[in-house]
């Protein structure tokens, strides 16, 4: 008899873990008391004990096909994280919170796809995500639930889509570089005719830039350089000295010994 009392009092004695809560229901009614972690004592026969799981819960709400606000078919995925925050409402108030959480969060990812625009699933879903979290989070109140926080995952497009948007960045990319290349054409008019201004104002500094422009095309070996020389430029080399002239040839030919120069004047 007294194994019997034993083994009958040995299965009214449950573990319930650090993270779980237990709902003991005596004779199909609850129990006010929720029973927290430790052992916990209930009658074998008169009670039956429930346990609840009080840890974040990682849910992934399966791919949803719907048609934005600017008629674009896309499919977008998310996942939702929840705990439950009040174990006696979440066992009572709805047969099966976990069931119950995955449709109402595909029901509400399909509206958020048809109120939104494609540009808004595409880059700016911080916003999507947190109106999302509030239309899963007021069904989910009356069951007890906390939605912790919903992230859109992934949006995929169709085939022709990716390529209408691969044409159109390209297309801007391309319209960038010629607005870029046209600015610097554009400066570098103005700084030519600065230099033309300051040419024209000081006669000595083109026959000089003349001089600098044979040096820099003599240094090239095996060119043949044709040369149109200005009346001007040898009126100024006649004003030079005897010597002048020597050194100034003699430099010209040490820069480009390997040049073929015919002058024409």
């Amino acid at each position: 008899m007294l194994i019997v009392l034993a083994l009958w009092l040995a299965t009214g004695v449950r573990i319930v873990k650090q993270y779980e809560r237990g709902l003991v229901f005596r004779f199909g009614r609850l129990r006010s008391a929720v029973r927290g972690p430790g052992l916990v004592l209930f009658a074998p026969v008169l009670d039956r004990l429930r346990k609840v799981n009080m840890q974040i819960v990682t849910m992934p709400v399966p791919a949803q096909e719907g048609i934005t606000r600017d008629n674009v078919t896309v499919r977008v995925d998310a996942v939702v994280y929840f705990n439950v925050l009040d174990p006696a409402r979440a066992i009572i108030n709805v047969q099966d919170y976990l069931f119950a959480i995955e449709q109402v969060a595909q029901t509400s990812l399909r509206s958020i796809i048809g109120k939104s625009e494609l540009d808004d699933l595409l880059s700016n879903r911080d916003k999507l995500n947190q109106g999302l979290e509030v239309m899963i989070d007021n069904p989910a109140l009356g069951w007890g639930i906390h939605i912790d926080r919903v992230e859109i995952k992934d949006v995929a497009l169709p085939e022709t889509m990716k390529r209408s948007m691969s044409r159109q960045a390209e297309a801007e990319r391309e319209r960038r570089a010629r607005v870029i290349s046209a600015d610097g054409e554009l400066q570098a008019s103005e700084k030519l005719a600065q230099a033309a201004h300051a040419m024209a104002d000081t006669p000595g500094a083109l026959q000089l830039r003349l001089l600098e422009t044979v040096v820099e095309v003599a240094a090239e070996k095996n060119s043949t350089l044709v040369l149109p020389f200005p009346v001007e430029l040898l009126r100024f080399v006649e004003k030079l000295p005897a010597g002048e002239v020597g050194r100034l040839r003699d430099t010209l030919a040490r820069q480009a010994p390997a040049t073929e120069t015919t002058v024409a004047h």
